[in-house]
């Protein structure tokens, strides 16, 4: 911040570029609630000039004041009076904010606000252009755009400071613009490159930045590119507007065309060499951005870093991150922040080094050198750093080294004493560099993005639709390029609202066509990272991205690539040290979600489909297996395992139950993703695919990954059908019809199993057909209808023994049991559910001693179903079995009450229905509340019992099963009248 003290109040000073602040005698004003600091804005804007009464009120609060405005604005003026004179005398006359007639006004030092120091510097600088001064006129400008120091006027409220903030912003673009053409004006085009690209970026249809941007390309020999920024400014003003390219626009694109001489560099006298000193010291950085959002923390850690460069040795720092993560943004930003404590200067270059031709760091030495004040400079790079080293002993400067390769790019850049400061940006991480302390730049969290969003496409707009901005900016991966880059879409399209944003970037094959704007796109940023691959890194990249899980762990993403574990590991560490993959956990790797559309992209231009395939069938190959092994540790007796196809590899290997628990839990996702790639591969994928399914959903599909299972099911049985495979569609549709069973989707669950068993030979056992009956008459069951229930169980029960299964045919006796229970067939059912307990303690399941202990739990009655339901609940719990642990909770619950231990019973409840809702299962969440609204009932809690009980009724009836009946029982014995139920 720079101001000019006056004689007559040197010590105040207030702030608009930026958030509103003030100082009194150096120190910081405390300028009260946000309308109150709108009050003083407002009249800071008007430069002394009366604001009537009426004129404030509007400016605050518009065409609504309050009630009480006047009030509230006299409050307001007499607080900032006491700030802003806080030596004045009681009932003294004000000085400075004064009474007008019917109104106000702030009469103080012009140059006491730095909008009036900006406009002065401004003018003095288009006066020196006119006159030929051009380096003065870049100077001043310099100091000029300085003064910002975010976005003017941030958090000011108010239709007044709304439509100053876009004057002030529109003024500071335009300075912007006329510093780019200042510093062409004396040959800096090399300099303001990488400012103009971040202009063009945030402002894509102002055509004379546009201009200048293919000026400076030009002039520093990048011809095509320069002609490349025409051709994409013309197709964005013809999609956005309909309207061609403006004349001056046309002109440079002729002129380019034509090599006109008048283009080239100018032939601007050097400054005078080191001995006779420089007119100024040099001051390259970038301009600021004024919608800079974000990560206060890692901008406090850096300045801090690089104001303390006063120890032995010069201070590096690095930023490394992904393409897009706003590496130059922050590096810029925290440079314009401590940029008083290096006086002697800034240098600034972009070394390139994300793209083909990186910057030789003999010519970027030359740069600097020019800048400090050489005329000429010695040949060598080694000759040429020392002189650099030499000139910079003696001075506190900044250099500010963007986008560098490596550490070998920037090395012979690095002063040799201390007292300077260097702070680099790179994709990869600079660890070469001794001493040098290393930050990574990660994306921005979702409200920082949302903040971005807003401070570019407008507060009222995302207001207006705050779930569609949030859909944005996670759609952009939270990463500050895509975000800008949307919201600037959003910004150029007035009729476009945010959810036609949202709804475009939600399709993932579109998306990255969507992150494009102009010369500026999310695809290219990647790209320029991938083309740095080798030939092994780039299809490791490609192939890892088959599988659309969260992250892959080391031995699978060894599958995929059919090499060895230590080979795949040196492979995907280059690739995180080259930031296009992350690792947050040892041996696990992970995608941000744009890298991964991108190098989807890159497999589907490449069109390799036979190694493509080859890799999803190794990782089959391995997966498959272990869960084979994790089925027979956890249900020892399960014949199913043995009756799929045969694994070709022993997998991982798991020594416990625990641990296949254990990896079950972590691997969920990845398992479902594996079989996702498999199924719309050839058929011997879709029948390992299959097998996977089978084995995964025998322990009992997790709820939670219900659309994701249904997806991949929905498409293995359309192939199925297309091919007239009735054995895969009677295997899928069990499959759907289980997974459909633990989501509460009942009705479909019976048309799933009825399908499968229409693709079954109905006189042939086998264990597809037990299956499938004993799950069909446990959904009629639960569908109240035992009768027709019994007879598939009984179908499954002489299935079982047909095909010598005694461990399965305890799981359909204890099925039975809850049946012969509904039928009123009570000591039958006992019995049953007995003999199936006492054939699972025999057997090694432990899952099938919870089930039946449950079941058995359920058919008997008050307190002698307790230490059933107890064991079952341990049992699951040690499972790590979730949804079945709500279930018996549930079950617990209800005995509990006809036991009269209320209090017990509600905290069971309680319990369970945290599970269904952490499940997604509205069945036990069903259960859950109708024990729960029984048990307050009980504790004298009536209001909140009576709400369990609605919404037990509530989801029993969407469910279409019995238990809604004694829920609106309970319900109607609350009220005076009988309970009438919505209809469904």
């Amino acid at each position: 911040m720079e101001f000019l003290e006056t004689p007559q109040n040197p010590a105040l000073r207030f702030q608009v570029l930026g958030p509103v602040q003030a100082w009194l005698d150096g120190k910081p004003l405390s300028l009260g609630s946000p309308q109150q600091q709108a009050v003083l804005t407002t009249l800071l804007l008007h430069s002394g000039r009366p604001v009537t009464t009426q004129d404030l009120v509007n400016a605050l609060w518009g065409e609504r004041p309050p009630a009480q405005a006047v009030a509230a604005l006299r409050t307001y003026v007499s607080r900032l009076r006491s700030v802003i004179e806080p030596r004045r005398e009681v009932r003294r006359p004000a000085e400075l904010l004064v009474s007008v007639a019917d109104g106000y006004a702030l009469r103080i030092p012009g140059e006491a606000l730095d909008l009036t120091v900006f406009e002065r510097l401004a003018g003095e600088a288009a006066a020196a252009r006119t006159a030929g001064d051009k380096r003065e006129a870049h100077r001043l400008l310099v100091r000029a755009l300085d003064l910002f120091s975010g976005r003017p006027l941030t958090g000011i409220p108010g239709p007044y400071a709304d439509a100053q903030r876009l004057r002030l912003a529109e003024r500071q673009v335009a300075a912007a613009e006329e510093l780019c053409a200042a510093a062409l004006d004396i040959g800096l085009h090399a300099e303001i490159v990488g400012e103009l690209n971040n202009l063009t970026a945030e402002h894509p249809l102002r055509e004379r930045l546009r201009e200048l941007l293919m000026l400076a390309l030009y002039r520093c020999g990048r011809q095509a590119e320069a002609l490349g920024v025409y051709t994409d400014t013309r197709k964005l003003l013809i999609e956005e507007l309909g309207v061609e390219p403006g004349a001056g626009l046309s002109a440079m694109h002729t002129r380019i065309l034509a090599a006109d001489p008048d283009l080239a560099p100018p032939a601007v006298s050097a400054p005078a060499a080191r001995e006779e000193g420089p007119a100024a010291p040099p001051a390259q950085l970038p301009a600021d951005v004024s919608d800079f959002s974000g990560r206060t923390e890692l901008v406090g850690d850096l300045s801090t870093v690089l104001m303390n460069a006063t120890g032995q040795a010069v201070v590096v720092t690095s930023l490394a991150g992904i393409g897009g993560v706003g590496k130059t943004t922050l590096a810029v930003h925290v440079a314009h922040r401590v940029r008083a404590e290096f006086p002697d200067g800034q240098l600034y270059v972009d070394l390139r080094g994300a793209g083909a031709s990186p910057a030789d760091p003999v010519g970027v030495l030359g740069d600097f050198l020019h800048a400090l004040g050489v005329a000429e400079s010695p040949d060598s790079l080694e000759q040429r750093a020392a002189l650099y080293r030499s000139l910079l002993a003696s001075r506190r400067m900044l250099i500010l080294l963007d986008n560098a390769r490596d550490a070998d790019q920037i090395r012979p850049l690095i002063p040799g004493v201390s007292g300077c400061a260097v702070l680099a940006t790179s994709r990869s991480r600079l660890a070469g560099i001794p001493g040098a302390q290393l930050f990574d730049v990660e994306e921005l969290t979702p409200q920082e993005a949302l903040a971005l969003f807003s401070a570019i496409v407008g507060e009222q707009r995302v207001a207006a639709e705050p779930e569609a901005a949030m859909a944005v900016v996670t759609a952009c991966g939270f990463l500050p390029l895509a975000v800008r880059i949307a919201a600037a879409r959003l910004a150029s399209r007035p009729r476009w609202s945010v959810s036609d944003l949202a709804s475009r970037l939600a399709d993932q094959r579109r998306r990255l066509d969507e992150l494009q704007l102009g010369n500026l796109a999310v695809e290219t940023t990647i790209g320029l990272g991938y083309g740095q691959l080798s030939v092994p890194e780039a299809r490791a990249f490609r192939l890892l991205a088959l599988i659309d899980s969260p992250d892959i762990p080391l031995a699978s993403a060894a599958a995929l690539l059919g090499v060895d574990e230590y080979t795949a590991e040196d492979l995907a560490e280059a690739l995180v040290e080259a930031n296009m993959l992350e690792c947050f956990t040892p041996g696990r790797y992970r995608y941000h979600d744009l890298l991964r559309l991108y190098a989807q992209r890159q497999n589907e231009r490449i069109g390799d489909t036979e190694e493509q395939e080859r890799a999803v069938r190794r990782l089959l190959d391995l997966l498959i297996p272990t869960l084979r092994t994790a089925t027979q540790l956890i249900e020892p007796d399960d014949p199913l395992p043995e009756l799929l196809t045969t694994p070709v590899s022993a997998g991982i290997g798991l020594p416990t139950s625990g641990s296949a628990q254990d990896w079950l839990r972590t691997e969920g996702a990845l398992l479902l993703s594996a079989a996702a790639a498999a199924a719309d591969g050839p058929r011997a994928s879709r029948h390992a695919a299959m097998d996977l399914m089978i084995l995964l959903y025998g322990l009992g599909p997790d709820p939670t990954h219900g659309p994701q299972g249904r997806q991949i099911l929905e498409t293995i049985g359309g192939e199925a059908e297309r091919c007239g495979d009735r054995a895969a569609l009677a295997r899928v549709h069990v499959a759907l019809g289980t997974l459909q069973s633990v989501t509460s989707d009942f009705q479909g669950s019976e048309q799933s199993f009825r399908r499968s068993l229409e693709h079954q030979a109905p006189d042939e056992p086998t264990f597809l057909l037990l299956a499938t009956a004993n799950m069909l008459g446990v959904i009629l069951n639960l569908g109240n209808r035992p009768a027709e229930a019994l007879q598939f169980l009984e179908q499954a029960r002489a299935t079982s023994r047909a095909v010598a299964a005694p461990i399965l045919e305890a799981r359909v006796v204890s099925n039975m049991a809850r049946v012969q229970h509904r039928l009123g067939m009570t000591e039958t059912a006992i019995r049953s559910a007995g003999e199936g307990v006492a054939a699972a303690r025999q057997s090694n399941s432990g899952p099938l001693l919870a089930q039946t202990l449950y079941q058995l739990g359920v058919v008997l009655a008050g307190g002698e179903a307790v230490p059933h339901l107890r064991e079952a609940h341990r049992l699951y719990r040690s499972q790590q079995n979730p949804l079945w642990e709500g279930f018996t909770l549930a079950r617990l619950a209800s005995a509990l009450l006809v036991a009269d231990q209320h209090a017990e019973a509600a905290s069971a409840a309680g319990e369970s229905l945290a599970l269904g809702q952490e499940m997604d299962s509205a069945y036990c969440q069903g259960l859950a509340n109708a024990a729960l609204g029984e048990a307050l009932l009980a504790l004298a809690q009536p209001a909140r019992g009576l709400a369990c009980l609605q919404e037990a009724h509530a989801i029993f009836t969407r469910l279409g099963v019995p238990e809604a009946s004694p829920v609106a029982d309970l319900i109607s014995q609350q009220h005076t009248e009988p309970f009438s139920p919505p209809a469904p």
